[in-house]
């Protein structure tokens, strides 16, 4: 097994070519380091490392070593300058690899933690599942339904501890929100209303996006995994979360950088964190629109995304969405970016309605949103909480708030929605299998369930 997964990247470029670790022994013991002081001894700490330190991956790394029960000791990326870059200041207590296989088989690593671009995800986890890493893994967890099924069965497959980056599921204020709905604070529950986010952008016909194979180095081939190969510029490097190549639109109020938050924050509310909808409507055609009016207007108390109106002005497809799940509950894609809970969800009830987003609520009756108690209050960085989870499943050998199905279901939303605006006609009732994972009614939906990888970027076996 293990040397199949070795031969798996193309031209070998990983294979054997790790950084060579810089690392200092310390004069004196931390009390860390004894356990002592009520901190965590070495022998019961959960040894991590990080793979791709781009933005998110550098926030990872530095709330790992926040999260208590774990010991952060190895980071990896491709791209050395950004690699040697980060090694530069924590040489003396962190080693470095390009390679994340080599990374977890030197440091018997017991997680990592996969922060790159989305198309990387799933050949990176499996790969890491496979070498005997449990994996806390980005959102969205995917870039197609098809692959993230895939994933799930490594996981199950290999007996790994999963958790997908939807942090708001251990968040207490939004745990607690949960729990309110679920006990009838606002009665059986009718609605759950959810923003209408951006999509994707296809990349243009134009030439400074292409490339000649001859002249790719190694570490881009290695970057560019499944997708098409194309030129190594800013746009699509650091920019890549806006193209459908890489993301299902990863931007600030789009549907799979915002979106994956609110799909699982209502998902978590009305019971459905296992299954999907089982009926999808586009409303209007999907096209070219600003995320939302953003007219110059006061705030009041009670909004809940105030804070983030002004992160939520990006331009792309759109279209309104309506769709059933199961328990009858629908939801109505329809909330611009300048209203509402931009990274939750307001469910209504027969009895009022719970707006739920990361940081805050708002209710009607208001007694609702007043009644949270201390204890649900979040008091530490919003990503602490989940990784912390991670760590104690981990050692416990049980599933994590947002464990790989969880996030399978909540991703599948995503994708949901950009397939529906692309292939289905207006107004028409889409059936949707959440149990076959596949449409009924759409051919030319099913066509778009997963994509052809480029050679050499297949998805390892296990």
């Amino acid at each position: 097994m293990k040397s199949k997964l070795m031969r798996i990247s193309r031209r070998n470029f990983l294979q054997g070519v790790a950084t060579a670790p810089l690392v200092a022994s310390p004069l004196l013991a931390s009390a860390r380091a004894l356990g002592l002081d009520g901190e965590t001894a070495p022998s019961e700490r959960v040894r991590v490392g990080v793979i791709g330190l781009g933005g998110r991956g550098t926030y990872i790394a530095t709330t790992l070593q926040q999260a208590a029960g774990c010991e952060l000791v190895a980071v990896s990326d491709i791209f050395k300058p950004r690699l040697e870059s980060y090694l530069r200041d924590r040489s003396d207590w962190l080693k470095g690899y390009d390679d994340f296989r080599k990374m977890i088989e030197t440091e018997k690593l017991d997680g990592v933690c996969c922060e790159t671009a989305t198309h990387q995800r799933a050949w990176v986890a499996i790969h890491s599942m496979a070498l005997g890493a449990n994996v806390y893994i980005e959102k969205p967890m995917a870039l197609t339904i098809k692959e993230g099924r895939a994933m799930v069965a490594a996981a199950r497959k290999l007996g790994k501890v999963t958790q997908v980056g939807t942090q708001q599921r251990s968040l207490p204020l939004c745990r607690w929100a949960c729990e309110q709905v679920a006990n009838g604070a606002i009665g059986k529950v009718k609605t759950v209303i959810v923003p209408n986010f951006v999509g994707p952008n296809v990349i243009p016909d134009d030439p400074k996006f292409k490339m000649d194979p001859k002249d790719c180095e190694p570490w881009w081939d290695v970057w560019t995994n499944q997708s098409q190969l194309r030129a190594c510029i800013p746009e699509i490097q650091y920019g890549w979360s806006n193209w459908a190549d890489y993301d299902a639109g990863g931007q600030c109020f789009g549907v799979s950088g915002w979106g994956t938050h609110s799909f699982d924050q209502m998902q978590m509310a009305i019971g459905t964190s296992l299954t999907g909808p089982t009926q999808i409507i586009l409303e209007e055609p999907c096209t070219i629109q600003d995320s939302g009016k953003f007219t110059n207007r006061p705030y009041s108390e009670e909004e809940t995304g105030a804070d983030y109106y002004h992160m939520a002005k990006v331009v792309g497809p759109r279209g309104r969405i309506k769709a059933l799940f199961p328990n009858g509950i629908e939801a109505r894609f329809e909330l611009d970016g300048d209203r509402g809970p931009g990274l939750g969800c307001i469910v209504v009830g027969e009895k009022g309605k719970l707006e739920i987003n990361r940081h805050k609520i708002a209710s009607n009756p208001k007694e609702l949103a007043a009644s949270l108690p201390d204890e649900a209050r979040n008091t530490r960085d919003e990503t602490v909480y989940h990784l912390e989870n991670w760590i104690s499943c981990i050692k416990s050998d049980e599933k994590c708030n947002a464990d790989i199905e969880i996030g399978q279901r909540s991703t599948t939303i995503c994708e949901l929605v950009n397939i529906v605006r692309a292939t289905a006609p207006v107004g028409e009732v889409i059936y949707w299998n959440p149990e076959k994972e596949e449409f009924d009614n759409l051919p030319e939906g099913n066509k778009l369930l997963s994509r052809e990888r480029r050679e050499g970027w297949e998805l390892p076996t296990v």
